[in-house]
Order: structure tokens, then C-alpha cells, then sequence
């Protein structure tokens, strides 16, 4: 047997996960065990995760694998700092103390933290770097279900690359092409998300579902400003815009005066007409450069699969785009396409990569598992917790607690969700989420406002059965991972009254726009996860009785969480969220628990422990 742990840690969204002879054994955040959103420290807990969940010590690891090379980035680091001299020196001040006395000497750090781990790492194991970019091609190919494809990867920056193209063909996964450090179109927009006032690396999903409720106005003034695409999407940025090569902010002054306005500040201004025309421009930019790529990458290398993966990559309506312009057959995407999914695709590299082991032929699917990589919890286990932190629960047989979930759903109730393996990746996809009635007009601004505390434009995808997606959205392919946008139907569509026809913005919100308006947007366009039932039978047996009860085949799902808090890990963690918002029911394993039911004094305020995302 051969154990190979990938790691990605120390910039944001640390992570472990774990390969027994090439399969994908366990993969989890350590954000999920921390309980601090996108942690970026030594994923200590995750690592503790992996290793039990195969069954195996540290010291039976052969091969521990980082997921980039730090002595590559810092020469990044020096390089900017020296090009662009004087400017930025506090900023290189504060930098170059860390990474002289941790980063630079990472192998020596990594081995440190893995030997608090049970049996500590052995001597004959290995502790190899892979590139960050290669780290997020191997993410996306080696678990995808083509045996050849085209590799776009796309993200803020990792040592050098901003952007890759990987050919990949079997158990080989070769880059052909880099866009470098400056010019990223992740970092453009991060930039964007900032100048917004949100935060920087998780305030970027805001920013796409801020977008349909503006018009692209500025998109000429930042072709024509801030970037300069080429036919081939290949690009650069006009760097006297932006700070972040060597301030502690993505944009400056000259930035403000294009768009003739200062950055929104975080939490107090209101959000205007003007910032959500700003988010639809760059939402669209970034669709174009997308599609430019990718038609540019079909045309050259006459491959009909696509696999992506980095940040860029969870823009789900860009994905819808790309999917529906034909550019290529087939499109995967990495569920876990941040910094997370680098530890896996680490552990895959070294496996096919520095290994040369063969990638098993798979008749359908891939090897993601739904993505159903994090830790799994007994009844009993749940049981005792749930006894444990006073609560009042009823356990069912797994027929009748589907049977009355779907009931409480069909009549109003916003549902926790808690059942089997958590989710590896961003999204909460049936194994921790929280579910409603996506017949509700009311059910959109109900659940951000009162259940995940946060803004009430905020966007919720529709879980539907793979057999019946065609018959509501425009689009018929598998997309498990939600990743992808599509259009609501014309049948199912409300036509907008004449009092209404003129709205705009954010007052578009209250107006029903299709039969399913809790996840219809403004544009008509939802964002799909298509359940099956060999992936996930318990949550696609829910979804089923809610179809017999009501007629519909889908359901709200969003993550279980409130807002600034990373998506519940443990029947614990479950019992805090339930209890802290106005979620009226739980269905954890097969144990019901209804709210009026429970002690209202183990009802706690908890949210103000999270930091605002």
C-alpha cells in the first residue's frame, strides 16, 4: 500500500487530504474542525481527519506533498518588491520577517507540525513540493472522468502563475502555457471585491450574485482602462490601478477616480445602483476573458473535454456561459477549485506525476465521491451528542424521517439538513445543508435574513433530481457540484405585472419570477446542483417525496451555517446553528428534532462569534 498526504496551508483555506494506492480516501477543510473561516494554519485537525478515516498513522505515510513551492514565491515576492522600489517598502517590511523565519524554511516547519500527529512521520517518507498551479490542473484531470483533456486553470496568483493551460492524456498532465504574476484575472476581481467593500477572497461569490441586479455599464471603461485582452484571452493589467504588488489594499486613488466614485466601506454604506452596475461589469469582463480562453484553447488543441479548477473557477455563471457557447463537449470542474482542492491535487501529482502510477479506467463518473470526502457520524453517536447538549429529538426509521422532512418542507418549514459525509469544497451539496420550499415567494429574504443573518440579495441553488432537470431549467447534463448557472424555462417563468416592469436593482428582489422564486434570480438564471441516486440516495429519497407531495422536484439548499461561520463539521456544531437561528426543524441521520420542542434557553446568540465574511 501506498499512503500519500497532500497538504495546502499558510495563505488561506488549509486542507489535508489523503490517497491509498491512487483513490481518494478522505479530503476535508481544517476551517470545518476550527471552526474559523477559511483558516489558513496547519491543518492539524484535517490531517488527524484523513489519517483516521483510512485507517492509518503518519507513520505509515510514504509521501507527504505541499501543494506549491515557497522558495518560488518568494522570488516573486523580491522581484515586485524590487521592480517596483520604493514604493511598497512597509509592506515588504512586514512581509520579509515571516518569511525568512517560516516560509522559506517550510519543509523544516511541516516536519515540526507532523510530528505532533500519532506515530509521527517515518524516516522513509518523503516530503515533496509541487507547483500551485500543477497542484490545481492535477485537481481537476486526475479525478475527472475524460482520459483527455484541456487543463484551464485560473486563479489570484500562486508562485509565478496566475492562469495555466495543461494538456492532460492518461496518467500524464503536462502545462503548456502561463499567464504570470502580475497580470491575474483573479486578483482583477479581487479588486472589484474589494472596491465594493467586501471582503477579499470570500466576498467574491457577493459580487456575482450582486451582478444581475445592475446593468454592465463600465464594462467599456475596464476593457478599455484596466485590462487589455487579446483575441485569445490572454491579457495584462494596467498596474497604475491597482496597490496590490506592493500596498495592503487591491486598488488606489486612480482607481476611484475612473469609476468617479470612493470604495464602498465594509458594512456601512448601502449598496447602491452604482455598485451593482460595477458588479455586473466586471462579472461580464471576466465572462468574456473566460469564453475568449476557452474558444481560443478549443480552436488550438481540438480536444472535445474541458477540466477546470482555481478560484476562478467557482464563477458558476461564467461556467454556465462557457457550457452553453459549445467552445467544448464535456466541461468538469474541480467542486474543491480553491486553495483547498490544492491538497489533493498535490497527493494526485506526486501519485500520476513522480509515481507514474496509471489513472483507473472508469466507465462513468469520477473519482470525487460527490465530493462526499469529510467525516461521517453514527446514530449513536449523534444520539448521545444531541442528549448530551439537552436536546428533545425523536428517532425514526430512514423511511418515515424522509417522510415527515418532506412534509415539514412542503408546509413552510426551513429544514437543517445533517446526513452522512460532509462536503469537501465551498458548497454545501446534501450533506450539511439547510433546505426550504423553493415554491416560496417569501422563502429568499426568510432565509438570509433570519436564518443566515446576511444580505438579503444573496442568491440560493436549487437541488433537483437529475431526471427532471430538463423539465425546469435549460439545460440537461449532470452538475453535482454546483457549479453551474442555467435559465429557468419559459413555462415556468411569472411574467413581471406592468407595475413592476420598470424596478431596478436591488427592488427586483420581491418580485416572483417564476413558479420557483426562492431560486430564480432577477435574470431568470439559477444555479444548478442535479442530485443522483447512486451518489447520494438519502438526500435524493428526500427530494423524491417532496416531488410526490407537491409536484416539484427540487428543493432550496444552501449551506449550514450563518454568516462569517464556516459550514458545520459535527452533530454539535448542527445543534449550536439550529438553535441560534430560526431554522424550525432538523433532520440529523435519522433523528428529527422540531423547534418549539427544545428548552429555549439553550437557544444562543452565537453568530457575533464570526467574523463577517
Amino acid at each position: 500500500m501506498t499512503a500519500i498526504l497532500g497538504i495546502s496551508a499558510f495563505y488561506h483555506d488549509s486542507a489535508a487530504a489523503l490517497l491509498r494506492d491512487g483513490e481518494i480516501i478522505a479530503a476535508a477543510q481544517e476551517e470545518r474542525f476550527s471552526r474559523k473561516k477559511h483558516d489558513a494554519g496547519y491543518p492539524r485537525q484535517a490531517v488527524d481527519y484523513v489519517l483516521g478515516e483510512a485507517g492509518v498513522s503518519l507513520s505509515d505515510i510514504d509521501f507527504v506533498v505541499f501543494y506549491d513551492k515557497p522558495f518560488l514565491k518568494f522570488e516573486r515576492l523580491l522581484e515586485t518588491y524590487v521592480s517596483f522600489a520604493p514604493s511598497g517598502f512597509s509592506s515588504f517590511r512586514r512581509a520579509i520577517p515571516i518569511w525568512i523565519k517560516e516560509k522559506l524554511f517550510l519543509k523544516s516547519m511541516l516536519q515540526t507540525n507532523l510530528q505532533v500527529h500519532d506515530g509521527g512521520l517515518s524516516q522513509e517518507a518523503e516530503i515533496l513540493f509541487a507547483e500551485h498551479h500543477m497542484s490545481h490542473a492535477a485537481s481537476a484531470f486526475y479525478p475527472s472522468p475524460f482520459d483527455e483533456a484541456v487543463v484551464l486553470t485560473l486563479d489570484g496568483v500562486g508562485e509565478w502563475a496566475t492562469g495555466s493551460v495543461a494538456i492532460g492524456r492518461g496518467n500524464k498532465l503536462e502545462i503548456v502555457k502561463e499567464l504570470r504574476f502580475p497580470h491575474s484575472l483573479g486578483l482583477l476581481y479581487s479588486a472589484f471585491t474589494y472596491y465594493l467593500g467586501f471582503k477579499v477572497n470570500s466576498g467574491e461569490y457577493k459580487v456575482m450574485g450582486l451582478a444581475p441586479y445592475g446593468r454592465p455599464r463600465f464594462k467599456d471603461i475596464i476593457l478599455e482602462n484596466l485590462i487589455d485582452l487579446k483575441p485569445d484571452g490572454s491579457f495584462r493589467l494596467d498596474q497604475r490601478y491597482f496597490n496590490y504588488c506592493v500596498g495592503l489594499t487591491m486598488t488606489n486613488n486612480r482607481f476611484d477616480k475612473l469609476f468617479g466614485a470612493p470604495r464602498r466601506k465594509p458594512e456601512k454604506d448601502l449598496l447602491t445602483q452604482f455598485h451593482m452596475d460595477i458588479a455586473a461589469s466586471i462579472q461580464a469582463v471576466t465572462e468574456e476573458v473566460v469564453l475568449k480562453m476557452a474558444q481560443s484553447l478549443a480552436a488550438e488543441f481540438k480536444e472535445r473535454n474541458l477540466c477546470l479548477a482555481g478560484g476562478v473557477a467557482l464563477n458558476c455563471v461564467a461556467n454556465g456561459k462557457l457550457a452553453r457557447s459549445g467552445a467544448f463537449e464535456n466541461i468538469w470542474i474541480q467542486p474543491a477549485a480553491g486553495d483547498a482542492g490544492g491538497a489533493l491535487g498535490a497527493a494526485l501529482a506526486a501519485w500520476h506525476g513522480e509515481l507514474g502510477q496509471e489513472r483507473p479506467r472508469r466507465k462513468h463518473g469520477d473519482a470525487m465521491r460527490g465530493s462526499y470526502l469529510g467525516p461521517a457520524y453514527a446514530q449513536e453517536e449523534i444520539n448521545s451528542t444531541l442528549r448530551e447538549a439537552g436536546a428533545v429529538f425523536e428517532e425514526l426509521d430512514e423511511k418515515e424521517a424522509i417522510q415527515q422532512t418532506a412534509q415539514a418542507l412542503a408546509d413552510g418549514k426551513a429544514i437543517g439538513w445533517f446526513q452522512e459525509r460532509m462536503e469537501f469544497g465551498p458548497r454545501a451539496l446534501g450533506g450539511r445543508s439547510i433546505l426550504a420550499d423553493p415554491r416560496s415567494d417569501k422563502m429568499q429574504q426568510t432565509l438570509n435574513l433570519k436564518v443566515k443573518f446576511r444580505e438579503s440579495f444573496r442568491p440560493f441553488a436549487p437541488s433537483v433530481l437529475r431526471e427532471h432537470v430538463a423539465d425546469w431549467f435549460d439545460y440537461d447534463g449532470d452538475s453535482p457540484y454546483m457549479l453551474i448557472v442555467a435559465d429557468v424555462l419559459e413555462k415556468h417563468r411569472r411574467e413581471v405585472a406592468a407595475k413592476d416592469a420598470d424596478l431596478f436593482g436591488i427592488e427586483l428582489l420581491n418580485v416572483p419570477r417564476s413558479t420557483i422564486p426562492a431560486v430564480t434570480h432577477v435574470d431568470y438564471s439559477a444555479r444548478l446542483q442535479t442530485v443522483n441516486k447512486d451518489t447520494n440516495p438519502r438526500y435524493w429519497a428526500l427530494i423524491d417525496k417532496f416531488r410526490e407531495i407537491t409536484g416539484c422536484p427540487m428543493l432550496v439548499n444552501t449551506s449550514f451555517n450563518v454568516r462569517g461561520e464556516p459550514i458545520v463539521c459535527t452533530p454539535a456544531d448542527a445543534f449550536r446553528c439550529f438553535m441560534g437561528t430560526d431554522i424550525e426543524w432538523m433532520t440529523i441521520g435519522t433523528a428529527v428534532l422540531r423547534k418549539q420542542d427544545q428548552d429555549p434557553s439553550l437557544a444562543k446568540d452565537y453568530k457575533a462569534q464570526f467574523e463577517l465574511d
